[in-house]
């Protein structure tokens, strides 16, 4: 064997340093190795969340799913028409309900242009929207975040018919209600009538006494007669001779129609300044004498004052009688409505129809003392009247005065 060169004694200095190289590396090692075993727990624990999630979200479609084929069931079992509109007014859903009664097409399409094919060109006289076919429709709207709305159309027909039916029977028991009155106040003074034109053809009277009950009869003939024309006035109507009258020359009129001690009980004051009116004199004053022959019945004097501002003319009635409860207030202007025992209960209805068919009103004020109406007319030339407007069809007729007639058979 050959001899081998023997290797040069190692540096410790070297040593050391490749002692240290080897120490550094298994740190590093040790490192790397545990950064790896967190990086699997990490990525083994991002990887259980992520199937967590997913069998959450797969659970979430599902319900929703489910939600959507039990809301799809119920909307198809609604007894009407279900419609998603969207933003731009475009039907983007619907139900079976909605193509049976609206008809197709509809998904697409505007709602403008659906409910111009599928429903009556005008509503009902109620407000209710109508079918092309006639039937009455229930309407509710709700609106969306998206800006679209739902709507949910039902048919109201048979209830539409229960409630007119109901109105039309209100209609027809008010109005046989109001018959029944008006035959109790005809048959009162016709009654007294009869009676004394009977004692009259038994022959049995002087002279001088079957004058007196002539006259009697007359004035209860009389009141049947200012009931009539008033009932027919209140009812019917015809438009009369329309003019311009001083609201002075109303209140002469007012005046000049009482009589008597009636005629001392009555203060007037006029401030209307010259003021005027448009409209039937004759009906006004009528208005006015009822007024106050209801004022005079409650009161021992009565006020008539008249003024004029910037919404027209004031007439204002005001006695010192007891005034009008609540109760009474409120029924006050009802046709036949009366407390009197020789009323009619259409002197204050007929002067509201007046005062309203020339454009004002009638209104029972606050008083703190005795009763105040207040009659308010527009100035002539700010309310033009129109023959539509004035629901009397014949002027009220002044009769003369029953103590007059009974005066004139004595």
């Amino acid at each position: 064997m050959s001899d081998m060169p023997t290797p040069p004694a190692t540096d410790p200095q070297r040593l050391r340093a490749l002692e240290l190289a080897f120490a550094q590396f298994n740190e590093t090692s040790r490192q790397l190795q545990s950064s790896w075993s967190a990086l699997q727990a990490r990525v083994t624990e991002l990887t259980r969340e992520r199937d967590a999630a997913e069998e959450a979200r797969i659970a979430e479609l599902a319900a929703r799913e489910r939600v959507a084929d039990r809301l799809q069931a119920l909307l198809g079992a609604l007894p009407g028409a279900a419609l998603m509109i969207d933003a731009d007014g475009r039907v983007r859903e619907c139900n079976a309900g909605a193509e049976e009664l609206l008809g197709q097409p509809l998904l697409g399409e505007t709602w403008r242009d659906v409910a111009a094919r599928a429903l009556h060109a005008r509503s009902d006289h109620d407000g209710t929207p109508c079918l092309s076919d006639g039937r009455h429709l229930g309407v509710s709207r709700r609106a969306t975040a998206d800006g679209g709305c739902v709507l949910l159309l039902t048919d109201e027909s048979e209830a539409h018919a229960r409630r007119s039916g109901m109105q039309r029977q209100r209609q027809l028991s008010g109005i046989d209600q109001q018959h029944a009155r008006l035959a109790h106040q005809l048959r009162t003074p016709l009654a007294t009538a009869v009676l004394y034109l009977s004692g009259i053809a038994d022959g049995n009277l002087d002279a001088q006494a079957a004058r007196r009950m002539a006259g009697k009869a007359l004035a209860r003939l009389v009141d049947l007669q200012q009931l009539i024309d008033q009932t027919l006035a209140l009812a019917r109507g015809e438009a009369g001779t329309d003019v311009t009258v001083a609201v002075a020359e109303l209140l002469r009129a007012t005046h000049g129609s009482m009589t008597g001690d009636a005629s001392a009980r009555i203060e007037i004051d006029d401030a209307s300044e010259g003021a005027c009116v448009h409209g039937q004199a004759s009906l006004l004053t009528s208005a006015l004498v009822n007024l106050v022959d209801n004022a005079l019945a409650f009161s021992p004097r009565v006020q008539v004052c008249a003024s004029r501002d910037d919404r027209g003319v004031l007439v204002v009635v005001h006695d010192d009688g007891p005034g009008i409860d609540g109760a009474v207030a409120e029924r006050i202007f009802e046709p036949f409505f009366t407390t009197r025992a020789d009323g009619t209960g259409l002197g204050l209805a007929m002067a509201r129809t007046v005062a309203r068919a020339h454009g004002g009103d009638l209104v029972l004020a606050a008083s703190e003392r005795g009763a105040r109406f207040e009659m308010r007319l527009p100035l002539a030339g700010d309310h033009e009247i129109l023959p539509s407007d004035l629901h009397l069809r014949r002027a009220a007729r002044r009769t003369p005065a029953r103590p007059q007639l009974e005066g004139a058979l004595r």
